[in-house]
């Protein structure tokens, strides 16, 4: 699964890169049959990032630019302050839960402040030290490389170092939702972490505001029916809410305070 994840990944660098490509240059490069390159092809479609044409595929719409993590903290600022309250509402004394690395998922850590008797690991840096003043929260850090650009730490080393627990619940920070896709991230590194997060979490919570949804980015985090619940704002749109609770998914709107 993880060749045909990376390899799909990589035609879609390909597409982007090229504009086009052709099956049989993909035969060739990859070593793998028409048939399974079909297939790929016709994975990228449904992610409406590509158009099959005769002996190949032409890219059709470019995944998201990534924004470094300053840039992020600046956006929606308002909606994820109040998502990020809300997930807050969702610990409670005795857990042991994972923050990801993120913008919205920040917010969450600014909120946990009041709350006693949490442990929490992250792969983020700034999130790690928004705790390090939080009396009741103890912190743990995955360790690992650091990805400057998120503040995020990623590799072997972040990977394994998850390998030794469990945890009640992963709050999840995405780059990009999509009913059909799933959740998707900008960087390669941090998708492999995140897949390792959601193995070993009993309930996975996204955290994420109405903006991401209906985008792919290039990396899968995971299929939505592994996630148990979306806190969002009420941006989100009739289509995906109810898309969403189809697949059994708790949706929850995190309401902004009044002004």
């Amino acid at each position: 699964m993880r060749n045909t994840r990376s390899r799909r990944q990589q035609i879609l660098q390909l597409l982007i890169e090229q504009g086009t490509v052709q099956v049989a240059e993909l035969v060739e490069r990859f070593g793998v049959s028409a048939v399974t390159i079909r297939t790929d092809l016709g994975q990228i479609e449904i992610q409406g990032l590509a158009t099959r044409t005769h002996g190949g595929a032409t890219l059709v719409r470019m995944p998201p630019l990534e924004q470094d993590i300053h840039e992020k903290d600046a956006l929606n600022l308002s909606l994820k302050e109040s998502i990020g309250m809300r997930a807050a509402l969702q610990v409670h004394a005795g857990e042991n839960i994972i923050i990801d690395s993120g913008s919205t998922t920040m917010t969450l850590a600014r909120h946990l402040h009041g709350h006693r008797d949490v442990t929490v690991m992250t792969n983020g840096l700034n999130i790690a030290w928004e705790l390090a003043n939080a009396p009741g929260v103890n912190v743990l850090l995955t360790g690992g490389l650091l990805r400057k650009q998120s503040l995020s730490l990623q590799g072997s080393q972040a990977e394994a170092s998850l390998t030794s627990y469990s945890f009640d619940t992963l709050f999840l920070g995405v780059d990009g939702l999509d009913l059909q896709f799933g959740l998707t991230t900008h960087d390669e590194g941090e998708a492999r972490l995140n897949h390792r997060m959601v193995e070993r979490a009993r309930r996975i919570v996204v955290l994420t505001d109405a903006s991401k949804f209906g985008r792919v980015s290039l990396h899968r985090i995971a299929r939505l029916d592994q996630i148990h619940a979306i806190i969002t704002d009420p941006g989100i749109d009739a289509a995906t809410r109810e898309g969403l609770q189809q697949q059994g998914i708790e949706v929850i709107i995190a309401e902004p305070p009044p002004p």
